[in-house]
Order: structure tokens, then C-alpha cells, then sequence
């Protein structure tokens, strides 16, 4: 990675699970805008996955810009089997049975699945459900209402018909479902971890703040960032709760309608994008954001609506997920999602949300004082930053300046995990003298990134205190003219 921030106005970040349809076409993706590759664990081998990552490394090293990993922990995921041909259609009124006759059922080497039954890998399925219970296919593909329990199997009637797939999700509500926050299988996965070297954790079915600090325990004090998946009802009660333990969200909305009554989503996702940009956690929304690029090669006017409406709640991020892993058209669907992003940036501005409310600390205070500085300079072209943990950034992106932030760090893995943050531009550079002389250390960093006009203004936030102790100081600094100083 070069010192060089890269350049751009867009604000909001971009995330793309990868899979099958991008193998090999990482590199097409970073250069769409992709800001956060997310390894799905659920799926592909443990070699696929670190090809994958190793590959959107090289492309972003390559394009000269940051992006993370995020890898996606399955978490107690509940699927189905394969089922015929890779995809069958439920039709509405029909009868369809979910079943887990023996431990096998559903997997390799079992019978596929057909339009009328499919195996289920849970065995706890029969157990947990109840008549009258809904049931959510494919983040909402079909729904089936459960009619009767029989011995392994669950009779249900296709409320909602729709193509499922195979190891399609399987959501139920959450306080029917019985088990811990992790599986076998995500134990196995943290243990795994370190072939993908993963910028970002994300936790599945999150339920309460004991979830996330049983990741933590499990990945270590020193390891990587957990972002919490929101998409159950007790995870939305204690959600105040959970922000304390993670360094970011996803409001994962699949499952939520599950949870909730699906015309109440709308509304519970700007509630908890505004609740987390207010304590400064960034945040992810996430599910069916372009959906009909899957198979087609433009996005709804509804769906573009829908990617609107996130920029507007202030997310930190949207992200694609069949869209790019199983879609025809995963390069189209980034793109697709940065022009409406760019959009709804440039000329919405009177609709885009304000930054978070003041909050206790001197990081905060700091940071709040450097955006007010920035918004009532007409010249100040960007707000600059030295940041060892990434804190400084995540502060100041918080407020939601009209200035993009340059932040600068010395370690590659804080440069990788800034590229989810709100108009953040991260960027390499070597660490400052323990000297004093911040400020110009900083000066000097970002005249040398040579993406800001000569003569223009940027607000300097750095600390003169002991390593660690946070930002003390901020500086309107402007950018020499050829042939003239700045002390002219």
C-alpha cells in the first residue's frame, strides 16, 4: 500500500461477499468501488476462501487502495440439503416438508431435496418449532407456516411460494432456537483463522453481549475486530448492550423478518444505524440490497430506493451478498451500487443525516471541535489524521464531516480496517518521531499524498502527548502554492 490515499468523494463504503462468481474476478470488483471483501464461511473450502483473500489483496495492493476481510462466521445457521437441479420452486398452498431423519439427512450422499420435502441440517428443528410458527426460506424467498410435528419431520403449507436452493437458510425465530452462540463449526473456523488473516470477525445470531464476549475469549484480546450481526429480537433489546463489546454492526435483515413483522424492518434498521452512529460504532446494512442482480443486469427502481435509504439512515456501509457470490453479473451489481451511492451523496445532500450526538471523552470533544472547524471553512478540503488504533478516524467520522478524512497508520492491518468507515481515505505511512513535532510530521504526510489542491485548507488533528493518550491538538493548515510557504 502506498502512502497515497485514494481518491474519492464517495463516502459510504461498499462490502461484496465473494463466491463462486467472483473466483478469479477479485481485482473486477475492487476497481467497481468494493471496500470490504466478506468471506461467507458458511460456504466453499478452506483453500477457496484464502485464494479468494489473497487474491483481493493483491488486487487492492495492485489498484493502490485499502480494503479489508472480513470473514463471516456461520454461527447456528440452520440450512437445507442440496435440493434438485441446484433449485426448486414452492408453490403457494402446497405442502412442504423440512426434515432431519438421522445425522446424515440432507447432506452428502443423502437424497436431494424436491419441491415437496427437503433435509435439514439441525437436528434440533422438530424440537424447536411449534404449529403456527413461521418459517423464512432464502432470507425470505418463500414462508411457510408450520402445521404439524411428526416424529423428525416438519409439515408445513407454502404461505409465499419462491425458488430456494440448495443449502438454502432456514430462519425460525430466535427464542425457538435452541444451542449456544457458537457452533463446532465456528470454534473450528476461529481456529482457522489465521490462513485468512482476517481483518474483520463478523458473529452470527448475536443474541446478547455474553454472545460477543465468548468470540472475543475465543479469538483473543489482540484479535481481530468483531462485528455483530443484528438479526434477532434479543439482540435488538440489548442492543446498547452489544455496542459496548464490538467495533461494528451489521444489521442483517434477512433474519429480522423473521423476528419482526416485516413492515416494522424500515424502521427498526434507521433506529439502530442512528443508535450506533451515536456512541460512533460503524455500522453495515445488509440483505437483498440488489437482488434482482442475481439474474439481471440493472438493479429495481426499488431497489435502488432501498440502497438510497441506507446512505440516508447514515450507514457506514451497504453490502451485496448473493449479488456478487452466486450472480451473473457481480462487477454490474458493485458498480451499480456505487452510482446510486455517488448519487444520493452528491446531490442528496439535504437528506443525509446529521453526525452523532456530542459524547462524553476528550477523543470525542476533540473530534467534534475538528468537524466544526472543517464544515465552516468553505476551503477546507479535508480533515487529516496519524492514527495508531484507528480510533482517531472512527471519531471523526462519526460527526459526518462534509470533508473527507486522511488517515494515516503505520500498521496495515488499522490502514485495511479503516476502509469500512465512513469517508475515511486510509493510507499507509511511516510512524512519527516520538519529537513533538506532530503537526508537521502530519503537514508534511499529506502535502506528500498529492490528492488535494495547491493553497487549499485541511483541518490537522494530532496528539503531542504520550503514545496512546489520544488526539490533544488541532490545526488549520494550508497547503503551500507553488513557489510560496505556508508562513508567507
Amino acid at each position: 500500500m502506498s502512502a497515497d490515499p485514494a481518491p474519492s468523494a464517495r463516502r459510504t463504503k461498499l462490502v461484496c461477499t465473494l463466491g463462486p462468481s467472483t473466483s478469479g474476478r477479485e481485482a473486477e470488483l475492487v476497481q467497481a468501488g468494493m471496500d470490504v471483501a466478506r468471506l461467507n464461511l458458511s460456504h466453499g473450502s478452506a483453500a477457496s476462501l484464502a485464494a479468494a483473500a489473497a487474491a483481493t489483496r493483491d488486487a487492492a495492493l495492485t489498484d493502490d487502495r485499502a480494503v479489508a476481510v472480513l470473514a463471516d462466521l456461520a454461527g447456528p445457521k440452520i440450512r437445507t440439503g442440496e435440493v434438485e437441479g441446484g433449485a426448486v420452486d414452492l408453490a403457494p398452498g402446497s405442502s412442504f416438508v423440512l426434515s432431519d431423519a438421522g445425522p446424515r439427512a440432507g447432506r452428502d450422499g443423502a437424497r436431494a431435496g424436491t419441491a415437496a420435502r427437503v433435509g435439514v441440517h439441525y437436528r434440533g428443528l422438530a424440537r424447536d418449532l411449534r404449529p403456527g410458527d413461521r418459517v423464512l426460506l432464502g432470507d425470505g424467498a418463500a414462508e411457510l407456516r408450520v402445521v404439524r410435528i411428526s416424529g423428525d419431520d416438519v409439515l408445513t403449507e407454502v404461505v409465499r411460494g419462491g425458488t430456494i436452493r440448495s443449502r438454502t437458510g432456514v430462519s425460525i425465530p430466535s427464542d425457538r432456537r435452541s444451542g449456544g452462540p457458537l457452533t463446532a463449526k465456528d470454534r473450528a473456523d476461529v481456529r482457522s483463522l489465521g490462513a485468512l488473516a482476517p481483518d474483520y470477525v463478523a458473529q452470527s445470531f448475536v443474541r446478547r453481549p455474553e454472545d460477543v464476549a465468548a468470540l472475543r475469549s475465543l479469538l483473543g484480546d489482540d484479535g481481530p475486530p468483531i462485528v455483530a450481526k443484528i438479526e434477532t429480537r434479543p439482540a435488538i433489546e440489548r442492543f446498547d448492550a452489544i455496542l459496548d463489546l464490538v467495533d461494528g454492526v451489521m444489521i442483517a435483515r434477512g433474519d429480522l423478518g423473521v423476528e419482526l413483522p416485516f413492515e416494522e424492518v424500515p424502521l427498526v434498521q434507521k433506529q439502530l444505524v442512528r443508535r450506533a452512529l451515536d456512541r460512533g460504532v460503524p455500522t453495515i446494512v445488509a440483505t437483498q440490497m440488489l437482488e434482482s442482480m442475481i439474474s439481471a443486469p440493472r438493479p429495481t427502481r426499488a431497489e435502488a430506493s432501498d440502497v438510497a435509504n441506507a446512505v440516508f439512515d447514515g450507514a457506514d456501509a451497504i453490502m451485496l451478498s448473493g449479488e456478487t457470490a452466486i450472480g451473473r453479473f457481480p462487477a454490474l451489481a458493485a458498480a451499480a451500487a456505487v452510482r446510486i451511492v455517488e448519487v444520493c451523496e452528491s446531490k442528496g445532500r439535504a437528506h443525509l443525516p446529521s453526525g452523532a450526538a456530542p459524547r462524553p471523552g476528550d477523543a470525542a470533544a476533540l473530534a467534534l471541535a475538528a468537524v466544526s472547524l472543517a464544515d465552516v471553512e468553505p476551503d477546507v478540503a479535508a480533515i487529516a489524521c496519524y492514527t495508531r488504533s484507528g480510533r482517531t478516524a472512527r471519531e471523526l467520522a462519526s460527526f459526518r464531516p462534509t470533508a473527507p478524512i486522511l488517515a494515516f497508520a503505520s500498521d496495515p492491518s488499522v490502514v485495511a480496517r479503516l476502509a469500512l468507515v465512513h469517508g475515511v481515505r486510509p493510507a499507509a505511512a511511516r510512524a512519527p518521531k516520538p519529537d513533538g513535532e506532530q503537526m508537521r510530521f502530519l503537514a508534511g504526510l499529506v502535502s506528500a499524498s498529492g490528492n488535494l489542491p495547491a493553497g487549499a485548507a485541511v483541518v490537522l488533528v494530532a496528539s503531542t502527548a504520550a503514545p496512546g493518550s489520544g488526539p490533544n491538538v488541532i490545526d488549520l493548515h494550508r497547503l503551500p502554492v507553488r513557489g510560496r510557504s505556508t508562513d508567507d
